[in-house]
């Protein structure tokens, strides 16, 4: 019988991606993981033998607990941070059952080194436009919530770069770039393994609002315009990025879950 605490990978794939979404933390054991490194999107590292260590750090917080098969290591782990005043439910049937039912999984080897902190730091162009905001999107919603974001002078991006320890991108000549006809955005979601549906619904806004190619879909024009405007509204690029995020969670929500929805005037309900 199921736990009274557990999800299930549909519960869970739906909140993936959020603003508000939980902490999603991996226990599962080295052999596990040398089987299959690849992880739950968003998703971070912990040893169980260490939960009392690092519970407490999850205190007043959405945890969602991930081991091979949902059992003995994520209801120990969620039983400990329960205790420790976080609300920690587990991943029904574990990693092994988010992986048969074919959901995305982050490619590990695609993320950058991490800080003495455990974040990612990228450094980009100043003044964001398209991708400069939808790659921190992506990032912070699927790959590393704590991502750090440096806003610097075009010439001075792989200066700051290689001095400061952060990944450079929507820049030409680096990894994390346009490739072809796409955005620096299809770009990692490719790199990531992050092609959905949903996902990939969205890049193709991204991709005509950042090649000025909006037949590509309606509802680029609008998104060119809206991060125009941000882009006018804030001076301050950190200021527009938050901005931007909120902005980029409304098209995500859309692609999800409302593209069959109209709105039309008089409302037929008044008819």
């Amino acid at each position: 019988m199921p736990s009274a605490t557990a999800l299930t990978v549909q519960q869970v794939s739906r909140l993936i991606g959020l603003p508000e979404g939980p902490v999603l933390i991996d226990l599962r054991e080295p052999e596990d993981i040398a089987e299959d490194p690849r992880l739950l999107p968003a998703s971070r590292r912990r040893d169980h033998r260490a939960v009392a260590d690092w519970a407490p750090e999850f205190r007043g917080q959405d945890v969602i607990l991930v081991c091979q098969k949902g059992l003995k290591l994520s209801e120990g782990a969620a039983a400990w941070l329960r205790h420790e005043g976080a609300m920690a439910q587990v991943l029904e049937g574990g990693f092994a059952a988010w992986r048969a039912a074919r959901m995305p999984l982050l490619e590990p080897a695609a993320i950058p080194p991490r800080d003495a902190e455990g974040r990612t730091v990228w450094v980009t162009r100043a003044r964001p436009k398209v991708d400069r905001i939808a790659c921190p999107w992506l990032i912070r919603r699927f790959v590393d919530p704590g991502a750090v974001f440096l806003f610097v002078a075009a010439s001075q991006v792989e200066l700051v770069a290689e001095r400061f320890g952060a990944t450079p991108f929507d820049i030409e000549g680096v990894f994390w770039t346009h490739r072809g006809d796409g955005s620096t955005f299809d770009t990692m979601l490719e790199e990531f393994g992050l092609r959905t549906p949903t996902l990939e619904r969205l890049a193709m806004i991204v991709r005509g609002a950042e090649t000025a190619r909006h037949d590509l879909a309606p509802q680029s024009a609008g998104l060119l315009a809206a991060s125009l405007g941000l882009s006018r509204l804030h001076r301050d690029d950190l200021a527009q990025l938050e901005a931007g995020l909120a902005l980029y969670d409304a098209f995500h929500l859309w692609c999800r879950d409302a593209t069959e929805e109209v709105h039309t005037w008089p409302n037929q309900d008044y008819a």
